[in-house]
């Protein structure tokens, strides 16, 4: 039975990745340079873009606690297997997976918070320079969030091979 259930957990938690990050990718790198061909106004486009963003948020929150679970016990089997996190180099990289995934989430909800919220109103509002401005600072936090994405994902694989 419980080879069955580390099996169903591990399942869960991959296609939650795999939604999260699929989906997260699927924003940049086809949402937003599509609401180009569909509105012209920047501000239309950003309240498009903003509904869009909105309706992945509720699929997004929901998969996070999903991937928190079903991570911490998953960690389970590689902190019996290496004893603990600072006693080896798979416990060392579970370690900074955790703390990128902390990272991550800290700033998803910082860019959603603040930066989403922002950039609506500023293009409902028509004040297009600082709409400009803040969309600038919100790619970097974007492109920090992806790179985490990438990040943790490649530190899954190295934890796979160091067991």
């Amino acid at each position: 039975m419980s080879v069955f259930l580390d099996a169903t957990i591990l399942w869960i938690h991959l296609f939650s990745a795999v939604l999260f990050v699929g989906g997260s990718f699927f924003m940049w790198i086809v949402v937003v340079p599509a609401s180009h061909l569909f509105a012209k106004d920047e501000a239309e486009r950003t309240q498009i873009v903003g509904k869009i963003a909105k309706q992945f948020g509720r699929i997004v929150n929901p998969t996070l606690v999903v991937l928190a679970l079903t991570g911490i016990y998953n960690a389970t089997w590689y902190l019996k297997s290496t004893g603990g996190l600072l006693s080896s180099y798979a416990g060392n990289l579970l370690l900074v997976k955790v703390i990128m995934f902390i990272t991550l989430i800290v700033l998803l909800y910082l860019h959603n918070t603040y930066f989403g919220r922002k950039i609506v109103k500023l293009a409902r509002e028509g004040r297009l320079e600082e709409l400009k401005a803040l969309r600038r600072r919100s790619r970097v936090v974007s492109f920090a969030n992806l790179g985490l994405m990438i990040a943790i994902l490649i530190f899954a694989v190295l934890l796979q091979t160091a067991i």
